[in-house]
């Protein structure tokens, strides 16, 4: 990053104390690019560092992600997969927030992924209406799976406390209730979520204090080093030892997506040009830390693998912490690890609500008035329930199937995955051209080479996502992910062809040049 930005972050970073004619100023600035991208500033700009940084990491869910998808890379590959599949996951997946916190600095909107499409493409507005849709479907699945998440454990706190084992149907109305809770903080606004988002930030790293600390004290038993780093194990069914190990990475992948969410509420951030850029690679480089300690007192401290993998609790690492901690204390653990889940759940619907926004803005959404209103909490509470409804609905076939549930949550991580690709493809293929102006976080002469082991790194973990997890395959055990993420992009092509086509043309500016955001001709600076 260049030395002028190092500068400008220090002085936002020093906002709290510092002078109203700064922060006026900051604002100002903000308010300026919007406009000379074409947008006339529609919401409050509350969000500081730490709010904006808050909502990537909320949405990444260090402590909620590690926890939930534990045990995928545990039966796969074990301790072995784990350690050095979060590591290199990490390395691959800060390269790729880099490239897309280079494309942020130049566009910081809250159309993100979307609208940095249609910017560096605008002669194919094709990609930029798929991107929308996709990455919008996304996040309200990525939304609806953390709350049922949410509800998961919750059922595990009255196993583990009462003994007492919920059915599907206690455990959807769980979710449902979630999922509204979701909504209602939702739209409160902006002040809410910013203030939320940095709370989790000291709850996400208080609760990983505590975690670790509780697992390495009060483990009956520790294990090696040779077992944490190099012990493999596999319950897959699959023969390839290096299959299986790859198998595993996919939970670093689960885990750390996310970190694009802060430029969703780029809008509604102060000096976002610098702000979002820097809470996307900066929440990344903060879960790899943070998760890297919380995954190794977890396999300092795991009694029994074969007893994590026969389970009966509702979430498999319930177990883990039952064995080595005991009942009382498994109970507080749970408590911290679903709070977290809760608050990265509301995020998602943050970051979807926003997105309808910006696609309704541009013609690229349908009842454009409607998800382009803000209520006097400057919330765009349309989208907010358009996501809380969705969540809800899917949160039924929990009921009938979880093998279907599963299958189109497991197509949200691939989905975002696909929409990660579409930018970095048009930065690989067309490198001179689509990125003109570029903002005060630019990687320079390494640009093009960050961009493109990103490009190689997301069709690999794209094509490892579709892939059967286990051997023999039946209709049970099958990833239908590719079913579900088929249906996904099956009905966003027939959304552009039958609708698309014939409204989005690309971006609509809201606003002209040297016009201010209450439609009036600015005046001249000298």
């Amino acid at each position: 990053m260049e030395k002028d930005a190092l500068a400008d972050v220090e002085s936002v970073d020093r906002q709290s104390s510092g002078p109203q004619a700064f922060l006026d100023a900051a604002t100002s600035s903000s308010d300026q690019r919007l406009r000379e991208l074409g947008y006339r500033s529609e919401f409050r700009r509350d969000m500081s560092l730490f709010g904006v940084l808050g909502i990537s990491f909320c949405a990444i869910g260090i402590l909620t992600g590690m926890s939930s998808a534990f045990q995928t890379g545990l039966f796969s590959g074990g301790p072995l997969g784990l350690f050095w599949g979060w590591n290199i996951c990490s390395l691959f997946m800060l390269l790729i927030a880099l490239s897309l916190a280079e494309i942020c600095s130049a566009y910081p909107t809250m159309g993100g992924l979307y609208f940095w499409v249609c910017k560096m493409k605008p002669e194919t507005p094709v990609l930029g209406f798929c991107t929308g849709w996709i990455y919008s479907i996304a996040m309200v699945f990525t939304g609806t799976s953390g709350n049922l998440s949410v509800a998961l454990y919750l059922a595990s706190l009255a196993e583990v406390g009462q003994g007492r084992t919920l059915t599907r149907v206690e455990v959807a109305a769980i979710a449902w209730g979630v999922n509204i809770a979701s909504g209602i903080i939702n739209t409160i606004g902006t002040k809410a979520i910013g203030g939320m988002s940095s709370f989790n930030l000291w709850w996400t790293l208080g609760g990983t204090i505590v975690l670790v600390v509780t697992l390495l004290v009060k483990a009956p038993t520790k294990n090696s080093a040779a077992f944490v780093f190099t012990d493999y194990e596999n319950f897959t069914g699959w023969q390839s030892r290096g299959f299986v190990v790859l198998l595993g990475f996919l939970q670093a992948v689960y885990t750390l997506e996310g970190c694009e969410t802060a430029a969703q509420v780029a809008e509604e951030a102060k000096r976002a040009e610098i702000l979002a850029p820097l809470a996307v690679v900066g929440s990344i480089v903060g879960s790899w830390i943070i998760g890297l300690a919380y995954m190794l007192a977890l396999l300092f401290s795991v009694q029994s693998i074969a007893s994590v993998q026969a389970t009966a609790f509702a979430i498999p690492i319930a177990q883990l912490y039952y064995d080595a901690v005991g009942q009382k204390l498994t109970l507080m653990c749970l408590t911290v690890v679903a709070l977290a889940q809760f608050m990265a759940a509301v995020t998602a619907f943050t970051a979807s609500s926003r997105l309808f926004y910006a696609l309704a803005r541009d013609n690229a959404f349908p009842m454009k008035c409607k998800y382009m209103a803000l209520n006097r909490y400057q919330a765009p509470y349309w989208g907010v329930w358009t996501s809380v409804l969705v969540g809800c609905i899917i949160s039924c076939a929990y009921i009938g199937s979880t093998v279907a549930f599963n299958a189109i949550l497991s197509s949200a991580a691939i989905a975002v995955m696909l929409s990660y690709l579409q930018p970095i493809i048009i930065r690989v293929f067309w490198p001179s051209t689509s990125l003109q102006e570029r903002g005060p976080f630019s990687l320079g002469r390494w640009s093009w080479a960050v961009n493109f082991t990103s490009f190689l790194f997301t069709v690999f973990i794209c094509v490892l996502f579709i892939l059967p997890t286990a051997h023999p395959t039946d209709a049970l055990n099958m990833n239908y992910a590719i079913v579900a993420i088929g249906a996904v992009i099956l009905l966003v092509g027939f959304c552009w062809l039958v609708w698309g086509r014939f409204r989005f043309k690309g971006p609509v500016k809201t606003v002209t040049p040297g016009e201010d955001d209450d439609g009036e001709l600015e005046k001249s600076r000298i």
